[in-house]
């Protein structure tokens, strides 16, 4: 008893010549060049670096100090005070007259949940460009 592997007439003693390619050796090297692709992307940082505060805090006194309230809207709707600004102009022009009084005013940002980040960080960068150094986020306890 004998198994037949092929075909069993002698004439065909000549194999058939494979007619597809070999995918095999292509598909890994497709691989490593994206993995080679993957490592060599640079990391994207979009942060505003802003400068905390060092040392010890200065005594507590009696004096409340000035409080400017700045709303973001979840439309991208910026209050001043409870004033509607119309546009980044005003905003800048409003952030030059806190940065040049002596004694700053602390800045309470308070954006709401639902607006785009870039509105958020476009009005902190503009704080840092114009030289605003009491700022601060209030109102985080909406995004837990």
């Amino acid at each position: 008893m004998s198994m037949s592997v092929g075909s069993s007439s002698a004439k065909d003693a000549d194999p058939e010549p494979m007619m597809e390619m070999n995918m095999t050796p292509l598909i890994d090297v497709l691989l490593v060049l994206i993995i080679m692709l993957i490592i060599t992307i640079p990391k994207q940082n979009h942060s505003v670096n802003l400068n905390m505060p060092t040392g010890t805090p200065p005594p507590l006194t009696d004096v409340k100090p000035v409080v400017v309230t700045i709303d973001v809207d979840f439309d991208g709707t910026i209050l001043w005070d409870g004033e509607v600004i119309p546009d980044r102009a005003a905003l800048e022009a409003k952030m030059n007259a806190v940065a040049a009084m002596a004694d700053q005013p602390e800045v309470h940002l308070r954006p709401n949940k639902l607006v785009e980040y870039k509105v958020v960080a476009g009005v902190m960068a503009s704080a840092q460009r114009i030289g605003v150094s009491k700022i601060g986020m209030v109102g985080n306890e909406q995004f837990q």
